[in-house]
Protein backbone atom coordinates (compact mmCIF):
# COMPACT_ATOMS: atom_id res chain seq x y z
CA UNK A 1 0.00 0.00 0.00
CA UNK A 2 1.41 3.40 -1.00
CA UNK A 3 1.02 6.16 1.57
CA UNK A 4 1.78 9.64 0.23
CA UNK A 5 2.31 12.41 2.78
CA UNK A 6 2.24 16.17 2.22
CA UNK A 7 3.80 18.34 4.91
CA UNK A 8 2.50 21.86 4.37
CA UNK A 9 4.26 23.46 7.32
CA UNK A 10 7.19 25.83 6.80
CA UNK A 11 8.41 25.26 10.35
CA UNK A 12 10.99 22.51 10.69
CA UNK A 13 10.66 20.46 13.87
CA UNK A 14 7.29 21.98 14.67
CA UNK A 15 3.87 20.65 15.54
CA UNK A 16 3.12 19.20 12.12
CA UNK A 17 6.45 17.33 12.16
CA UNK A 18 5.52 15.82 15.51
CA UNK A 19 2.14 14.65 14.25
CA UNK A 20 3.62 13.17 11.08
CA UNK A 21 6.25 11.32 13.09
CA UNK A 22 3.45 9.73 15.09
CA UNK A 23 1.53 8.90 11.91
CA UNK A 24 4.59 7.23 10.37
CA UNK A 25 5.11 5.22 13.55
CA UNK A 26 1.51 4.00 13.33
CA UNK A 27 1.90 2.95 9.70
CA UNK A 28 5.14 1.16 10.57
CA UNK A 29 3.55 -0.58 13.56
CA UNK A 30 0.56 -1.60 11.45
CA UNK A 31 2.64 -3.56 9.01
CA UNK A 32 6.05 -4.34 10.47
CA UNK A 33 9.46 -2.71 10.81
CA UNK A 34 10.97 -0.29 8.28
CA UNK A 35 13.48 2.49 8.09
CA UNK A 36 13.69 5.88 6.40
CA UNK A 37 11.25 8.36 4.92
CA UNK A 38 10.72 6.18 1.83
CA UNK A 39 10.74 2.86 3.64
CA UNK A 40 8.64 -0.10 2.64
CA UNK A 41 6.90 -0.84 5.94
CA UNK A 42 6.25 -4.51 5.13
CA UNK A 43 3.94 -3.54 2.31
CA UNK A 44 3.32 0.11 3.19
CA UNK A 45 5.49 2.49 1.18
CA UNK A 46 5.77 5.86 2.98
CA UNK A 47 6.64 8.80 0.70
CA UNK A 48 6.77 12.26 2.24
CA UNK A 49 6.92 15.62 0.49
CA UNK A 50 8.06 18.64 2.51
CA UNK A 51 6.38 21.29 0.40
CA UNK A 52 8.28 24.30 1.77
CA UNK A 53 11.52 22.88 0.40
CA UNK A 54 10.15 22.24 -3.09
CA UNK A 55 9.92 24.31 -6.25
CA UNK A 56 6.17 24.65 -6.80
CA UNK A 57 4.84 27.65 -8.72
CA UNK A 58 1.28 28.85 -8.12
CA UNK A 59 -1.34 27.92 -10.70
CA UNK A 60 -1.32 30.45 -13.55
CA UNK A 61 -4.95 29.78 -14.59
CA UNK A 62 -3.67 29.49 -18.17
CA UNK A 63 -6.12 26.80 -19.29
CA UNK A 64 -3.25 24.66 -20.54
CA UNK A 65 -4.58 21.55 -18.80
CA UNK A 66 -8.13 21.76 -20.13
CA UNK A 67 -7.59 19.66 -23.25
CA UNK A 68 -4.91 17.29 -22.00
CA UNK A 69 -5.29 17.03 -18.22
CA UNK A 70 -1.58 17.83 -17.96
CA UNK A 71 -0.10 20.93 -16.33
CA UNK A 72 2.17 22.87 -18.66
CA UNK A 73 4.44 24.03 -15.80
CA UNK A 74 7.32 21.61 -15.31
CA UNK A 75 8.54 21.95 -11.74
CA UNK A 76 8.41 19.71 -8.66
CA UNK A 77 4.67 19.21 -9.17
CA UNK A 78 5.62 16.63 -11.80
CA UNK A 79 6.73 14.18 -9.11
CA UNK A 80 3.85 15.15 -6.82
CA UNK A 81 1.32 14.50 -9.57
CA UNK A 82 2.77 11.04 -10.17
CA UNK A 83 2.73 10.26 -6.47
CA UNK A 84 -0.94 11.27 -6.28
CA UNK A 85 -1.72 8.99 -9.20
CA UNK A 86 -0.02 6.04 -7.52
CA UNK A 87 -1.29 6.66 -3.98
CA UNK A 88 -3.58 4.36 -2.06
CA UNK A 89 -3.62 6.59 1.02
CA UNK A 90 -2.91 10.31 1.37
CA UNK A 91 -2.03 12.27 4.50
CA UNK A 92 -2.30 16.03 4.15
CA UNK A 93 -0.92 18.02 7.08
CA UNK A 94 -0.98 21.80 7.44
CA UNK A 95 -0.97 24.55 10.02
CA UNK A 96 -4.02 26.79 9.92
CA UNK A 97 -3.12 30.33 8.83
CA UNK A 98 -5.87 32.98 8.80
CA UNK A 99 -8.53 30.23 9.00
CA UNK A 100 -7.12 28.39 5.98
CA UNK A 101 -4.45 25.98 4.78
CA UNK A 102 -0.86 27.19 4.48
CA UNK A 103 0.26 28.80 1.21
CA UNK A 104 2.54 25.84 0.56
CA UNK A 105 -0.39 23.44 0.84
CA UNK A 106 -2.76 25.60 -1.18
CA UNK A 107 -0.25 25.94 -4.03
CA UNK A 108 -0.23 22.17 -4.48
CA UNK A 109 -4.01 21.96 -4.34
CA UNK A 110 -4.43 24.76 -6.89
CA UNK A 111 -2.01 23.05 -9.25
CA UNK A 112 -4.22 19.98 -9.11
CA UNK A 113 -6.65 21.82 -11.38
CA UNK A 114 -5.17 19.55 -14.03
CA UNK A 115 -6.68 16.55 -12.21
CA UNK A 116 -10.01 18.40 -12.11
CA UNK A 117 -9.87 18.82 -15.89
CA UNK A 118 -8.89 15.20 -16.31
CA UNK A 119 -11.78 13.99 -14.17
CA UNK A 120 -14.62 16.33 -15.08
CA UNK A 121 -13.81 17.62 -18.56
CA UNK A 122 -12.02 14.63 -20.07
CA UNK A 123 -13.97 12.02 -18.06
CA UNK A 124 -10.81 10.24 -16.93
CA UNK A 125 -10.99 10.02 -13.12
CA UNK A 126 -8.12 8.41 -11.27
CA UNK A 127 -8.78 4.69 -10.72
CA UNK A 128 -9.72 3.41 -7.29
CA UNK A 129 -6.82 0.95 -7.10
CA UNK A 130 -6.67 -2.37 -5.26
CA UNK A 131 -7.14 -0.86 -1.78
CA UNK A 132 -9.48 2.00 -2.58
CA UNK A 133 -8.35 5.57 -1.90
CA UNK A 134 -8.59 7.22 1.53
CA UNK A 135 -7.14 10.34 3.13
CA UNK A 136 -6.32 11.81 6.51
CA UNK A 137 -6.21 15.57 7.07
CA UNK A 138 -4.13 16.85 10.01
CA UNK A 139 -4.53 20.48 11.11
CA UNK A 140 -2.96 22.53 13.89
CA UNK A 141 -3.94 26.11 14.67
CA UNK A 142 -3.29 28.69 17.35
CA UNK A 143 -6.82 30.06 17.21
CA UNK A 144 -9.67 28.59 19.22
CA UNK A 145 -12.49 29.05 16.71
CA UNK A 146 -13.63 25.96 14.81
CA UNK A 147 -14.06 28.01 11.62
CA UNK A 148 -10.34 27.58 10.96
CA UNK A 149 -10.73 23.82 10.87
CA UNK A 150 -13.95 24.01 8.88
CA UNK A 151 -12.57 26.28 6.15
CA UNK A 152 -9.40 24.23 5.80
CA UNK A 153 -11.36 20.99 5.72
CA UNK A 154 -13.67 22.28 3.00
CA UNK A 155 -10.72 23.14 0.75
CA UNK A 156 -8.98 19.85 1.46
CA UNK A 157 -12.12 17.85 0.79
CA UNK A 158 -12.56 19.50 -2.62
CA UNK A 159 -8.97 18.44 -3.34
CA UNK A 160 -9.59 14.88 -2.17
CA UNK A 161 -12.69 14.47 -4.33
CA UNK A 162 -10.86 15.88 -7.35
CA UNK A 163 -8.16 13.22 -7.03
CA UNK A 164 -10.79 10.51 -6.54
CA UNK A 165 -10.51 10.05 -2.79
CA UNK A 166 -14.08 9.37 -1.62
CA UNK A 167 -13.30 8.85 2.08
CA UNK A 168 -11.40 11.14 4.42
CA UNK A 169 -11.02 11.92 8.10
CA UNK A 170 -10.01 15.21 9.71
CA UNK A 171 -8.14 15.69 12.97
CA UNK A 172 -7.84 19.34 13.97
CA UNK A 173 -6.12 20.67 17.07
CA UNK A 174 -6.79 24.25 18.13
CA UNK A 175 -5.14 26.53 20.67
CA UNK A 176 -1.72 25.10 19.76
CA UNK A 177 0.70 27.78 18.59
CA UNK A 178 4.11 27.46 20.22
CA UNK A 179 6.65 25.28 18.40
CA UNK A 180 6.44 21.72 19.70
CA UNK A 181 3.46 22.43 21.95
CA UNK A 182 1.43 19.67 20.31
CA UNK A 183 3.32 17.03 22.29
CA UNK A 184 1.77 18.45 25.47
CA UNK A 185 -1.75 18.16 24.04
CA UNK A 186 -3.81 15.68 26.03
CA UNK A 187 -4.92 13.51 23.11
CA UNK A 188 -3.26 14.68 19.87
CA UNK A 189 -0.50 12.10 19.48
CA UNK A 190 -2.75 9.23 20.43
CA UNK A 191 -5.52 10.44 18.14
CA UNK A 192 -3.14 10.69 15.18
CA UNK A 193 -1.61 7.30 15.90
CA UNK A 194 -5.03 5.62 15.92
CA UNK A 195 -6.22 7.49 12.82
CA UNK A 196 -3.09 6.67 10.82
CA UNK A 197 -3.23 3.03 11.82
CA UNK A 198 -6.86 2.90 10.76
CA UNK A 199 -6.02 4.64 7.51
CA UNK A 200 -3.94 1.70 6.29
CA UNK A 201 -6.37 -0.92 7.54
CA UNK A 202 -7.92 -2.82 4.64
CA UNK A 203 -10.80 -3.85 6.91
CA UNK A 204 -11.84 -0.18 7.19
CA UNK A 205 -12.26 0.32 3.43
Amino acid sequence: MKVVVFNGSPRKGGNIDALLAEAEKAVKDAAGAGHGSHADHAGHEWTRFDLNRMNIRPCQDCGGCEKTGECVIKDDMVQIRQAIRDADRIILASPVFFFGLSAQTKAVIDRCQSFWCEKYLLKRPLPEGPYGRKALLLLVGGMKKEVGIQCSETTARAFFRTISVPKDETLGFLGVDEKGAIVKHATALGDVYRAAKGLVSIEDR
